[in-house]
């Protein structure tokens, strides 16, 4: 460590037997901190003995590497180098000659250190944008911050995009510059090549998260308050729809899962996205669909209003969409809330009245008088400056179409703070369940109880929740009075 600088966070990582220490190191001068790797148990003598087997024998293997035959490469090339490594490590035991030879695989036929990389679960996002400074990651508790790992040359990082792309089928040349894929993981890719990005090749990398934040989450984390989830968990018990709107990576598709972490297990759920990002609880009758780009004959789409219109015929109880982008889209969905369906799903907006003016006007331009079939707003916020993600507004829609905010972010307290009584969704369920106003707020408290029992006892776990919640459902008072 040098002079002036100190550690703020470290860990370990277990990548295929290597062990990563990370360690995220803030200098006085500099403007973001650094996020180090090193290899512990592969001394730097034994990566020079690497890199000379690498040397006489990976460059002629990896030739035979073609569209089909990624797997069976790997396989002949672990058992190929086998023989190398016994060469210059006669003495090495099985699990060490395992390590060693998942180190070469990630070096020359994976993806290098990015793949040590994508193994943090504390990395939201990993992006390369050229080969002349250092790889960028997002992490979940540090924000940006700048790594020690360089992709060496141009090559290199059109070579890991051609990996990509081949993996799920796509590809990405001169004449195709621009390619948006996902990893088998679900990670979301985006590269470019140059000249499209002028300063070089890019890899942009939105992890998928392996553990889906949970309602329970959000409340630890001081995201969101009791009293708002649990106006959300009464809005999905009783059948109202509920759109979640803001800005690039502020939380919406975190928040629209834990939203349907609440849904009853005997009912039929069906999502629709771009790419598989939602994770909901087993018990749940739920099917996922996903859209598919077209081959480079342009046949064989399926967009998302194909989805949304084929979702509609699928028996759905819930109907839960990644994204609102486009009218048609959105008339079908608004049409589907009016023949009474329950509908869930995200757009990009940056407050309460933005949403509203984004379904109202082009592209999307759904007439006013149609709105008020979504019952919540509720608009999630990042932080640019410290990361930090929160729920900004939860308003109702009136019968005139006009937001009404229920719930205010107090930026000061970094508080959600009540500002109005519910209206429309008083009126809604007084109709439908006949329950009065006070009746109302006593469900809502019971709700909070729950909430913070669930909170105590941290269960985080989405198919733990989904128990709860199929508890919750058969056996309310039970529930409440185990609570």
């Amino acid at each position: 460590m040098e002079r002036g600088e100190k550690i703020i966070d470290s860990y370990e990582l277990s990548v295929n037997e290597i062990i990563v220490y990370v360690s995220i190191r803030q200098k006085e001068d500099d403007p973001v901190p650094l996020y180090a790797i090193s290899i512990t148990n592969i001394s730097d003598v034994t990566k020079i003995i690497l890199e000379k087997i690498r040397d006489e024998f990976v460059a002629e293997e990896t030739k035979s590497i073609n569209e089909e035959n990624v797997v069976d490469v790997q396989n002949q090339f672990r058992e190929s180098i086998l023989g190398l490594l016994a060469k210059y490590f006669p003495n090495a035991d099985k699990k060490t000659m395992d390590m060693l030879i998942n180190y070469i695989l990630q070096q020359n036929i994976g993806l290098g250190n990015l793949d040590i990389l994508l193994s943090d679960k504390n990395l939201e996002e990993i992006v390369v944008n050229n080969s002349s400074e250092p790889v960028w990651v997002y992490h979940r508790r540090h924000g940006w911050l700048k790594t020690n790992v360089v992709v060496p040359n141009e090559a290199r990082i059109r070579h890991y995009s051609t990996i990509i792309g081949r993996d799920v089928g796509k590809e990405i040349t001169v004449l195709n510059p621009l390619m948006d894929a996902h990893l088998k993981t679900g990670d979301r890719v985006n590269a470019t090549l140059f000249p499209i990005s002028s300063k070089g090749n890019t890899i942009t990398i939105r992890k998928f998260a392996v553990k889906p934040w949970t309602m329970v989450d959000f409340i630890k984390e001081g995201t969101i308050s009791y009293e708002g989830a649990a106006l959300l968990w009464s809005a999905v018990q009783n059948e109202l729809s509920v759109i979640v709107a803001g800005g690039t990576a502020s939380g919406k598709t975190s928040m629209l899962n834990a939203v349907s972490n609440f849904f009853p297990p005997n009912q039929r759920i069906i999502s629709v996205e771009d790419t598989r990002e939602l994770m909901l609880p087993k018990l749940l009758h739920w099917v996922p669909l996903e859209t598919r780009l077209a081959n480079p004959e342009g046949k064989g789409g399926i967009e998302m209003l194909d989805l949304i219109v084929n979702a509609l015929r699928m028996r759905p109880d819930r109907i839960v969409v990644g994204e609102v982008r486009r009218k048609k889209e959105a008339e079908v969905l608004f049409e589907a809330m009016h023949t009474g369906h329950s509908v869930y799903g995200t757009l990009h907006a940056n407050n309460v009245r933005e949403t509203i003016d984004r379904l109202t006007n082009p592209p999307i331009d759904i007439p006013k008088q149609l709105i008020s079939a979504i019952s919540l707003i509720v608009v999630q916020h990042i932080n640019r400056r410290t990361g930090k993600r929160s729920t900004l507004q939860i308003a109702e829609v009136l019968p005139n179409g006009e937001p009404r905010v229920l719930m205010q972010l107090n930026p000061i307290r970094s508080m959600l703070e009540i500002v109005n009584e519910p209206l429309a969704i008083a009126e809604t369920l007084r109709i439908y369940t006949g329950l009065s106003k006070p009746e109302i707020y006593a469900d809502l408290q019971s709700k909070v109880s729950i909430l913070r029992w669930m909170a105590g006892k941290n269960i985080n776990e989405i198919n733990k929740i989904g128990m709860i919640m199929s508890k919750y459902y058969r056996n309310k008072p039970f529930m409440v009075k185990g609570v």
